[in-house]
């Protein structure tokens, strides 16, 4: 999958190519509608999720394979059939888990967590900006947010400090910049806790201690109803939460 062009691959139950094509963006949904019913191998990447409810309302079977167990099989030069080919071929192996596909909800409050995540770096990285130009000025501020947003209005009514009118017209707008991040991340906070809200998994997370509205959603995002889990080591492993191997022998 991509952008513009896709790169179809078909293969026999006995894995055998007999088909492959290239269809354009608009031209994808009509192929699998148009296609007998069968399993989709999808490389579980960006937009494959999208592709993945839309292709399965076309009454197809969908498999989202991990990208790392992608490699493997690939075999001859790099190109769009012989990736296709080499999921194709990676979906037949059963040792090679699905990932669940994401539903609009989950993507939803994904997206939330993103914007908010996206608005805390810029956020960090605006104070680190602040706090390095008013170094320049001999003016030297404690870290945390608090503090800055404490002292930039300090500096700018100090008749004492020696800073020019330029720079505090810099530093206002500075400010300026600030308050919106924080209004932004305020915004999205707000979100994630009303969506939280109105989602029975969410609630039911929340009664485990240490879990609120935004480690209940952020869990939500990635686990889903746990419908795709046999059990709770699987989602441990899923998340990353457990110990890599590292030995070289059994």
């Amino acid at each position: 999958i991509a952008k513009r062009f896709f790169h179809v691959v078909c293969c026999n139950e006995q894995g055998r190519l007999v088909k492959k094509k290239m269809l354009k963006r608009a031209q994808v949904l009509s192929f699998f509608q148009q296609h007998t019913t069968c399993l989709v191998a999808l490389e579980a990447c960006a937009t494959s999720h999208f592709w993945a409810r839309e292709i399965r309302k076309c009454g197809h079977q969908i498999k989202l394979i991990p990208p790392q167990h992608v490699k493997a099989f690939l075999v001859g030069n790099k190109n769009d059939y012989n990736d296709a080919l080499a999921i194709s071929v990676a979906s037949k192996q059963h040792h090679i888990k699905s990932v669940c596909i994401k539903s609009v909800e989950q993507q939803d409050n994904q997206a939330q967590h993103k914007a908010r995540e996206l608005a805390v770096r810029q956020r960090t990285a605006l104070c680190n900006q602040i706090r390095g130009l008013t170094a320049e000025y001999g003016i030297i501020l404690n870290q945390g947010v608090n503090t800055i947003r404490k002292s930039i209005p300090l500096i700018l009514e100090d008749e004492n400090t020696g800073l020019s009118g330029a720079f505090k017209a810099v530093l206002k707008q500075l400010e300026t910049q600030l308050s919106n991040l924080d209004s932004c991340i305020e915004t999205y906070s707000t979100l994630i806790v009303e969506t939280a809200k109105n989602n029975d998994i969410c609630q039911r997370l929340q009664t485990i201690p240490g879990f609120g509205p935004m480690v209940s959603s952020a869990y939500f995002n990635e686990v889903g109803n746990g419908s795709n889990y046999k059990r709770g080591r699987d989602v441990s492993a899923s998340l990353g939460i457990v110990p890599r191997q590292h030995s070289s022998g059994g």
